[in-house]
């Protein structure tokens, strides 16, 4: 089995969760999380913030680790482990603009529940409530704008 690392953040701005809509014909549509493959000479930091960046337009501020998931799938038939290292992350505006060529049709912010339900993978809403949580610490820490 093939293992990859990948990185991703839950980029929050007033609240409000972006979420990418993918459609990636014959493999699977839905709304999901921005993440994608570390770069070699990449930080995992790093490595979020330009997915976040490529994937969404957004620049957002990296502002806590939350945590770490897993999953397996299957690319041309071969099994692959994939880890995802996800960062809690300050956006600075509700602009954003999803990438056509990796096959992001739509983009937005959402409210905490809509966002939980409209997410297609489980671990993405898991990691989603862990954000969301920290987040609304911080802000009582006054941490947070």
């Amino acid at each position: 089995m093939k293992e990859v690392h990948s990185c991703g953040g839950v980029v929050i701005f007033r609240g409000k969760i972006l979420l990418l809509y993918k459609n990636y014909p014959g493999h699977y549509d839905g709304w999901v999380l921005p993440k994608g493959t570390v770069e070699e000479g990449e930080t995992n930091e790093q490595t979020a913030l330009r997915e976040v960046y490529e994937e969404a337009g957004v620049n957002p501020k990296l502002m806590e680790y939350i945590g770490k998931t897993s999953f397996q799938f299957y690319a041309d038939n071969v099994p692959i482990k994939k880890h995802v290292s996800w960062y809690l992350m300050m956006g600075e505006n509700y602009h954003s603009k999803p990438q056509q060529e990796e096959y992001f049709e739509d983009s937005g912010y959402y409210k905490y529940h809509e966002a939980y339900h409209l997410l297609k993978f489980s671990n993405e809403k898991e990691i989603l409530s862990r954000a969301y949580d920290k987040y609304q610490k911080m802000r009582k820490q006054h941490r947070w704008k």
